[in-house]
């Protein structure tokens, strides 16, 4: 059974709608021209601008390699942390104790409450000062644990998020075959769960990667980004430059979020062929059940 949740259009409800389309479509061209033509008075559209990265494989080799390679490195380790790390955080929010509960939150809302970039600096303060970190990879220490400390704490509010978005009815069936409350967590809730925030959690990993040029603008880390004053500073191309490095990081997001997208879908088929129940799942579970309780099976 389908419900309409709104009206459908009319004729002249559809044609307004065009227009409005239009008219956004009018205005954007409008925008694009009149950035286009600034540029090309500024002589920002100039060939001599923008043939570097097609004909002069330095600055691919010396420049956007390596800091693209240096941006993924620290978006890495750090996610490699993170994602554990708030799972743990995530659950501890979740427990029945509250000698467990209450200071799992209290950290979870403290660093979530500060920003990444205080984060970064206070780690790179603390290195400096008080550890024997080279002063080499000091800026790429600083960045993970910023984001780390930042990232953790987030994703430990979707873990919780997620696991409270199951119905009821997971828990109560988990308690009734004799299970603990951790065993339940395990083996019933996350794994259902991670189907409802693998979205959610694709973009904080998205974030993450974005939030290394925090490092590379104020710790000297030499992530893609900061290869932006280097290439400029030979080329005096800073506009045609920062078009190239955004590319990269959409090419690269775009590929992360693919990736994600199709563990999503075959996650999905898995949970929906063992009979699973996922988040998105409940409201058919709850029309269906309150729509099929006279039926016969």
């Amino acid at each position: 059974m389908t419900s309409v949740l709104y009206d459908a259009p009319g004729p002249k409800a559809k044609a307004r709608n065009w227009i409005y389309s239009g008219i956004f479509v009018v205005l954007v061209g409008l925008a694009l021209w009149w950035a286009l033509s600034l540029m090309a008075e500024k002589g920002q559209l100039d060939a001599d601008k923008w043939t570097p990265f097609v004909t002069d494989s330095q600055v691919w080799t010396t420049f956007l390699i390596p800091g693209l390679l240096e941006t993924l490195k620290a978006g890495a380790i750090a996610m490699v942390i993170a994602l554990p790390l708030g799972a743990l955080l995530g659950i501890g929010r979740l427990s029945d104790h509250a000698w467990v509960r209450i200071p799992v939150g209290a950290v979870v809302e403290f660093f979530r409450a500060i920003p990444v970039l205080m984060l970064m600096l206070f780690g790179f303060a603390l290195y400096s000062r008080y550890t024997a970190v080279p002063s080499d990879v000091r800026p790429l220490y600083a960045a993970v644990t910023g984001l780390v400390l930042y990232n953790a704490s987030v994703i430990a509010e979707i873990v919780r998020a997620g696991v409270l978005s199951l119905p009821r009815g997971q828990t109560d069936a988990a308690k009734a075959i004799g299970m603990r409350k951790g065993q339940a967590m395990v083996h019933v809730l996350l794994p259902q769960a991670v189907t409802a925030m693998l979205p959610a959690l694709v973009s904080q990993l998205v974030v993450i990667l974005k939030d290394t040029a925090l490092a590379g603008a104020l710790l000297g880390l030499g992530e893609l980004l900061s290869t932006a004053r280097q290439i400029s500073a030979n080329y005096s191309n800073t506009i045609a430059t920062l078009f190239v490095i955004a590319l990269l990081y959409i090419v690269v997001n775009f590929a992360l979020t693919t990736l994600a997208s199709w563990l999503e879908g075959r996650q999905r088929k898995s949970t929906k062929s063992t009979g699973a129940v996922v988040a998105g799942d409940v409201a058919e579970v709850d029309a269906g059940g309150a729509a099929g309780v006279g039926e016969a099976p």
